[in-house]
């Protein structure tokens, strides 16, 4: 993974990110729903992007597998986040980051979903941990954010080369 090589995450950015994480992290559900209500409020069109929505007559927020795959989604991401120091790169197994790549690369998602999603990723901890938020808390979430995206794009062009 090149782009994830050298990174810089210091100390107090990891501080900010565990701090922050550990408050969120037994409302993952709830936030993760969050996340993604702000993605579809932001990008109504990405709904389409997921079949369990588009079969769906159960209103977005209530469909079950959308709450069990935001879950999935918002506690990955904090918790690669978390790592990130330590590691010094991006940890979700091997075999995850394959298939989150592939997937991506599948439904055509863009780095403008991307973006959207890192915006919503923003706002959602933002009002999950007012009394924390500040400009380098956003710089952390946002470093640590961007290496996940990095590693799965980086993933995506593999998966694109391979088909």
């Amino acid at each position: 993974m090149d782009s994830t090589k050298g990174i810089a995450f210091t100390e107090e950015e990891e501080a900010l990110v565990v701090k922050s994480w550990a408050s969120m992290k037994k409302n993952a559900g709830e936030l993760g729903l969050k996340l993604f209500l702000k993605v579809f409020e932001i990008a109504p069109t990405a709904k389409k992007m997921f079949s369990f929505l588009r079969d769906s007559d159960v209103p977005v927020e209530k469909n079950p597998k959308l709450k069990t795959h935001a879950m999935t989604v918002f506690i990955m991401t904090c918790e690669s986040a978390v790592q990130l120091r330590k590691a010094g790169k991006v940890t979700v197994r091997e075999s995850s980051l394959k298939r989150l790549g592939s997937t991506h690369l599948t439904y055509g998602v863009a780095d403008e979903h991307f973006e959207v999603v890192r915006y919503a990723l923003m706002e959602t901890i933002r009002e999950a941990v007012p009394e924390m938020w500040s400009p380098e808390m956003k710089a952390a979430w946002g470093t640590a954010y961007d290496q996940l995206v990095a590693a799965i794009k980086d993933q995506m062009k593999v998966a694109s080369q391979a088909s």
